[in-house]
């Protein structure tokens, strides 16, 4: 997909990685972007192209809403997300219901709802933000991680359920970027204009996954090798963080 002149949706596009997706779509000729927040008077792009829409990834009636106003729609980026640091043992069990409400059945909910708009639009893309901690967990990110776990097979499955109807399902993978849900990480973080401008540039190309960083194809190339290996290396790196 060329996103020149597309119609596009932004899930929490009202600071970091999603403001970044709305500049990006714009600076690349999309001809309209609905951003939307839970709060939309947050919302501050002064761009005629962009429309400011309610949509609370915890609230279906929102998410209906969002799907019955944005008709046109021919591409959805799901970036919306929280990390709430809870742990999953000893960590608050509404804390960890909240991160899989919102990582996983918010994104399949805008998901299933658009999946229809997208169809009648003529197939278009829909595109997951994830993160390196879908394939590996790290301490104080329990609950986060089970959670981008989860939404990154969703992310697979949804691919092959939605081929048939002409839509590409991207996921998009990261490690840290410097962002206000980041703000409390010490180590390396990279700028979060990257994370559009590559995954646009992979919507382009057809691809299917986005590696953005080093960090993140660091951790995909371990999948393979030895656990116990990889975790005695990656607390030695978070460690020097």
């Amino acid at each position: 997909m060329n996103v020149t002149d597309q119609t596009a949706l932004v899930t929490g596009a009202n600071r970091g990685i999603g403001r970044q997706y709305v500049l990006e779509l714009l600076e690349r000729g999309a001809s309209k972007v609905y951003a939307t927040a839970r709060r939309p008077e947050s919302l501050d792009f002064d761009d005629t192209r962009v429309v400011p829409l309610r949509l609370d990834l915890l609230d279906h009636e929102s998410v209906l809403a969002a799907a019955a106003a944005a008709r046109d729609v021919t591409l959805v980026v799901n970036n919306a997300g929280i990390s709430t640091g809870a742990t999953l043992v000893t960590g608050d069990l509404a804390a960890i219901r909240r991160e899989l409400d919102t990582h996983f059945w918010g994104t399949l909910d805008v998901i299933r709802e658009f999946s229809p708009v997208l169809a009648a639009n003529g197939g278009g893309a829909v595109v997951n933000v994830l993160s390196a901690l879908s394939w590996f967990a790290a301490p104080g990110a329990g609950a986060y991680a089970a959670a981008k776990a989860a939404e990154w097979n969703l992310t697979n499955a949804v691919r092959l359920e939605l081929a048939a109807q002409g839509t590409l399902v991207q996921g998009v993978l990261l490690g840290a970027a410097d962002t206000d849900i980041m703000a409390g990480y010490d180590g390396p973080k990279i700028d979060p204009r990257d994370v559009p401008r590559r995954s646009l540039d992979g919507l382009a190309a057809g691809s299917i996954e986005v590696i953005v960083d080093d960090w993140t194809a660091m951790v995909k190339a371990s999948l393979s090798g030895d656990r116990a290996a990889f975790y005695t290396k990656i607390t030695e790196l978070l460690g020097a963080a």
